[in-house]
């Protein structure tokens, strides 16, 4: 059974998947987005990110994704994951069984042209 695809908005996302995505992107976002063209012909922005249930494109620009490095107090003045912060989420997800495993980065070519559906409105975003 292959894995869900969903599109979301950052701000969408859970506590869970946000810590788990700060641990998969320690140096930030910016240096990570990939160009896709959505279902209307449109290019966007997104970073790519898998967890062992789905496959997920997170809509954002790069600018988006300074601002959010840059305002979260879990990095540091340069933009990295502070290593308090990485050994508490390391921890975390180390000890908890039922926690969703990730797999660290992942690039648009590890998909093999894959296609992102948007099918299911609770777990994805119409953009």
């Amino acid at each position: 059974m292959s894995k869900p695809k969903v599109i979301k908005d950052y701000e969408k996302l859970t506590e869970e998947i946000i810590e788990q995505i700060k641990l998969a992107y320690p140096t930030g976002f910016s240096e990570h987005l990939i160009s896709i063209t959505n279902i209307d012909g449109n290019i966007i922005q997104a970073l790519p990110f898998e967890t062992e249930e789905k496959h997920y494109l997170i809509r954002m620009t790069v600018a988006k994704a300074e601002l959010l490095v840059e305002e979260d107090d879990d990095f540091d003045d340069e933009g990295n994951l502070r290593p308090k912060v990485k050994r508490l989420f390391e921890e975390k997800y180390e000890d908890d069984d039922d926690s969703t495993d990730f797999v660290e980065e992942i690039s648009i070519d590890d998909m093999d042209g894959e296609e992102f559906d948007i099918a299911d409105e609770s777990t994805t975003d119409n953009y």
